[in-house]
């Protein structure tokens, strides 16, 4: 019961930014003397910090109370079909240490040569202190791997070695620390729960567009997982522009981007490098872009048949700029579909960004170690 206290002050300081004791015991129901304590703990361990009291007419004043950045610390690793991804972040969410790579396609042996590599690097730079409040090590990748051989144009046997390959177990083994395994989609869904804004919506649906476009459901506040993947939205049917049908994955992807700017004979490379700018060809981009929006406003409104979402929120690895154009796409190809019926959700730009999967990974200690879904 004291430690699912200790995550539930946690987590409502986290969404709060920061609280009195006072607050809390209203949040929450417990008795004053109790959060006295549990706060008193949770400094003692480093977790908290005082803020400067806040003085009212009457009575003592309140000491808000705010979470210790230096308190713990999470690695993130995210394994994508064009890069890989490692970040250090601190208890409140900020990109302490970074390294990132990029190839035409992964393999177990160079993934997990990366990852031992950058980790050594990364815990080797840390303070005594810090490397004692390292809390885990979460992972994001997608799930069956060398199913896409054909799509990333690479011979079958180059993937087939992910059959059998558990980077969980292999770092587990290398590493002193708890390691968490999660479906690059969902777990960018995460990052956008945990590092979201405070006061956003407790039920939505989420779409992350990476080399494939994935997602994720939240309900209540917490994602719903079904049996393991619900929410991928890959193969929602959606209408194509040859007036026939395909699976949303082939149609709003970036695969599908990239093969467009490659065989009109231009590179493709600065999609993977970089989201500051992209330089490529507005043609190729812009029917990108129908078509994406079009396919997402499909996928929205099969959707909101089943659950009636309040909120829908896009998010993927591009520019700023390309992604609100997108959103507001959505929006208007969404005015052209029939409603009837069904409850319109809002359409919102998911407010992580482009480290959505990195930043989920490590949000995954962070999650079963100091987070409550209360």
């Amino acid at each position: 019961m004291r430690a699912r206290n200790e995550r539930l002050v946690l987590s409502l300081v986290r969404r709060h930014q920061a609280l009195s004791k006072s607050e809390i015991a209203r949040m929450t129901g417990l008795s004053a003397q109790t959060v006295s304590v549990i706060m008193r703990l949770l400094e003692k361990d480093g977790l908290l910090l005082r803020g400067e009291p806040v003085r009212g007419k009457v009575g003592q004043p309140s000491v808000p109370m705010r979470l210790n950045p230096d308190g713990a610390f999470f690695f993130g690793l995210k394994v994508g079909r064009r890069s890989a991804e490692l970040v250090l972040t601190d208890f409140v969410g900020n990109v302490r240490q970074r390294d990132r790579r990029t190839y035409d396609y992964p393999t177990p042996k160079a993934t997990l040569e990366f990852s031992t590599e950058s980790l050594g690097k990364m815990i080797s730079s840390m303070s005594p202190e810090a490397k004692g409040r390292i809390a885990g090590l979460g992972i994001a990748m997608p799930f069956y791997l060398w199913d896409w051989a054909q799509t990333l144009q690479v011979p079958q046997e180059e993937m087939d070695p992910w059959r059998v390959s558990d980077l969980k177990a292999d770092l587990a083994r290398r590493l002193d620390i708890p390691v968490f395994l999660q479906n690059d989609a969902t777990a960018a869904c995460g990052a956008e729960l945990v590092f979201g804004p405070a006061d956003g919506p407790r039920d939505f649906l989420y779409f992350y567009i990476g080399f494939f476009i994935g997602g994720g459901v939240v309900l209540n506040g917490a994602i719903f997982s079904g049996r393991g993947n619900a929410g991928a939205i890959g193969p929602l049917p959606v209408p194509d522009d040859a007036g026939g049908v395909r699976p949303l994955i082939d149609v709003a992807s970036l695969y599908v981007l990239e093969r467009a700017i490659t065989t009109a004979g231009v590179t493709s490379h600065s999609i993977w490098e970089t989201t500051q700018r992209w330089d490529v060809p507005k043609v190729q981009l812009e029917y990108w872009l129908k078509q994406t929006a079009s396919g997402i406003a499909f996928a929205i409104v099969s959707s909101c048949s089943l659950i009636d979402f309040e909120c829908v929120k896009i998010d993927g690895w591009m520019p700023q700029d390309i992604k609100a154009r997108l959103v507001e796409m959505v929006e208007d190809k969404l005015s052209e579909l029939n409603l009837t019926g069904l409850e319109r959700p809002a359409v919102l730009a998911g407010a992580v960004g482009p480290e959505a999967r990195s930043l989920g990974a490590a949000s995954l200690p962070l999650s079963e170690r100091y987070l409550s879904e209360a």
